[in-house]
């Protein structure tokens, strides 16, 4: 008699049960179907696996169209004019109270402001204007302190620039620009 891999199993050592451990025979374990999947099984997986994924694409397109309906980022003033030396940095928060970021002045009427969080790990960079750049000192990363580019380090991201305005003496946070280069 023929044995049909499909129906039991062999012992690994050939041996015929009888003459198997102890062990072996408490705890016998048929390998051809404990690993059998049935087309239905694996259909069902396919079809539960894509579902997930598709779920997940509408979550994010839900979570998008929510977040372009809140409108326009705020107005914030951030500083008077004349609070910050030329060379000079302030931090402050924008759009809101978790975004840290910094205002840089670099001449007598010009200012920029980035976030403060690095684009590779998320640390706070630092201000070093009379060497025209923002440092990271976590992983030795620097951006350009004109453009928000990144000059050297891990970072392969530049800093999001914030949009600002002076009016009437005082330095205001407008909005928001995401850079891809």
């Amino acid at each position: 008699m023929r044995h049909d891999p499909e129906i039991g199993t062999v012992p690994p050592d050939g041996r015929p049960l009888a003459e198997q451990p102890r062990w072996r025979k408490d705890f016998p374990t048929d390998w051809p179907r404990d690993e059998y999947v049935s087309r239905r099984d694996f259909t069902k997986f396919l079809t539960l696996t894509s579902l997930a994924f598709v779920v997940g694409q509408f979550w994010i397109l839900v979570q998008n169209a929510i977040r372009t309906r809140r409108g326009a980022l705020p107005i914030v003033p951030i500083a008077r004019v004349d609070d910050v030396p030329i060379g000079g940095a302030r931090l402050f928060t924008y759009p809101d109270e978790g975004h840290p970021a910094i205002l840089i002045r670099i001449a007598a009427d010009r200012f920029v402001a980035y976030d403060q969080q690095c684009t590779h790990l998320l640390c706070p960079v630092i201000a070093q204007p009379e060497q025209g750049r923002l440092h990271c000192p976590c992983h030795n990363g620097n951006f350009d302190l004109e453009t928000g580019r990144v000059l050297s380090g891990p970072p392969e991201r530049p800093l999001p620039r914030i949009e600002l305005d002076i009016r009437n003496g005082t330095v205001y946070a407008t909005g928001r620009t995401e850079r891809v280069t």
